[in-house]
């Protein structure tokens, strides 16, 4: 069985402050790990379900329903959709949040590691959304491809930013890719039909938009691509056969990216210990760092060395551990054990 090599973070962690996320993660992981992200702590711990605040507040935009949806932490759900006879070109969009949130918590990053809990060489993580997963969750319709070159836009100005307040080689940049995954395989989206809004080919769509996101990050920094199914409830969009549409996914981005990608995450279902599902993988392109998200809280060491083992009948690269997606929303009390988990199944870097 191959020893996977180190740890990946794919962003949430379930603590209430930066700072806390960080010195944990540097405690117990700082060995295995080549960044911390902050753990996406304030209104971002349900990823993006506080987007619909933010763009519900821009001229053109409105919401749908007159009562607001609670989500939790006092967010409101309800989706959007462009307001009549509005030209989406003259839609100013307010700031995003995602840039304000990575320069809060850069100094304290810095801070941390000027007093040596954080370990030097180890880089500030930063996880955005792609446009498709906030467009396909809040819009529908014509709105959606409407919409798509006003958010794209806005988001990438939040990119900006970040690239222009954090020292590059400080810097590292994720893209969380899960809803094209959804699209990929004609998920119901916990409910909603997850369609793309584009013409010809779905993959090709995709990747073409992929390419823009990851090409926009300089050489300089860093630039991960995380692939995900989904964990509202802890629970998928869809359960994947196989990993073949995430192998076809990252082949074709790898191949179009003008920029190596520094990462790459792929996903792995707490019951799939089976050499099935990961036989795929062996078609994977060779990558600078592979991490499989295997570890998951509810079997720990045991079911992730399970899937570890099915793993190294198909991986033909060297490949780290992380969870299937963020463990913001695990069970209060949790954090610390998967965490801990990592470090059991996984060498230090």
């Amino acid at each position: 069985m191959t020893e996977p090599q180190g740890a990946l973070l794919t962003g949430s962690v379930n603590f209430d402050d930066a700072e806390k996320t960080m010195r944990t993660v540097a405690e117990i992981l700082g060995r295995h790990v080549r960044r911390i992200p902050d753990g996406e702590v304030g209104k971002r711990f349900h990823w993006i379900m506080f987007q619909p605040d933010v763009l519900g507040e821009a001229d053109g935009v409105e919401r749908v329903g007159e009562q607001p949806i609670p989500f939790g932490a006092g967010l409101d759900a309800r989706p959007l959709r462009l307001a009549d006879g509005v030209d989406p070109a003259g839609i100013t969009l307010p700031p995003l949040g995602y840039a304000a949130a990575a320069k809060d918590s850069y100094p304290i990053f810095a801070r941390l590691r000027e007093q040596g809990v954080i370990g030097q060489g180890i880089r500030f993580q930063v996880s955005l959304p792609t446009p498709v997963a906030v467009i396909s969750s809040f819009f529908t319709g014509a709105d959606r491809a409407a919409i798509e070159p006003v958010y794209a836009d806005a988001l990438l100005h939040e990119l900006e930013e970040i690239l222009e307040a954090i020292p590059h080689e400080d810097l590292a940049i994720q893209w969380d890719v899960a809803s094209e995954l959804g699209i990929l395989e004609g998920a119901s989206g916990y409910g909603s039909p997850m369609e793309g809004w584009w013409s010809g080919d779905l993959l090709a769509g995709i990747v073409t938009r992929l390419e823009a996101l990851v090409d926009a990050v300089p050489l300089d920094v860093e630039v991960g691509v995380h692939l995900c199914y989904g964990d509202a409830g802890e629970r998928h969009f869809v359960e994947p056969r196989d990993a073949a549409t995430l192998v076809q996914l990252a082949d074709a981005l790898v191949d179009s990216a003008a920029r190596q990608l520094t990462w790459l995450h792929l996903p792995v279902p707490i019951d799939r210990d089976d050499e099935a599902y990961f036989a795929p993988l062996a078609q994977l392109p060779r990558l600078d760092e592979l991490y499989l998200g295997l570890v998951h809280r509810e079997d720990g060491a045991e079911g992730a060395r399970r899937r570890i083992a099915a793993a190294s009948t198909a991986v033909n690269q060297p490949f780290g551990v992380a969870t299937e997606c963020g463990i913001g929303r695990a069970p209060e009390g949790t954090t610390e054990g998967i965490l801990r988990t990592h470090a059991e199944v996984a060498a230090p870097r």
